[in-house]
């Protein structure tokens, strides 16, 4: 059985972010929401931390079915240009005693 991976990030965003209409957000979002179930992941948690950090905009965890899905992720994620968005930093890791 495959061992889930999670995936721990934290962002902020770009201008070209701040550029888009609010709908273009909207739109950009729901496809990334698209990619996240295709791949067999969900959201854990998602967090602002915005008010209380003044490089980090958020912070979040992810949970993958297994590498494989983390990957079909990654790659759709480039396809729908989201790194053009935003700057970020990933970790990977699994449950300890796993």
């Amino acid at each position: 059985m495959a061992t889930p991976i999670y995936k721990y990030f934290r962002l902020r965003w770009r201008e070209a972010w701040y550029q888009l209409p609010q709908d273009e957000q909207q739109a950009i979002l729901a496809k990334i929401e698209a990619a996240m179930n295709e791949s067999g992941g969900k959201t854990v948690i998602l967090c602002r931390s915005d008010w209380s950090n003044e490089r980090w905009s958020g912070f979040g965890v992810e949970e993958f079915p297994n590498i494989e899905a983390v990957q079909q992720y990654a790659e759709r994620l480039d396809e729908l240009g989201w790194f053009r968005y935003f700057d970020g930093e990933t970790m990977l890791g699994t449950r300890f005693n796993e």
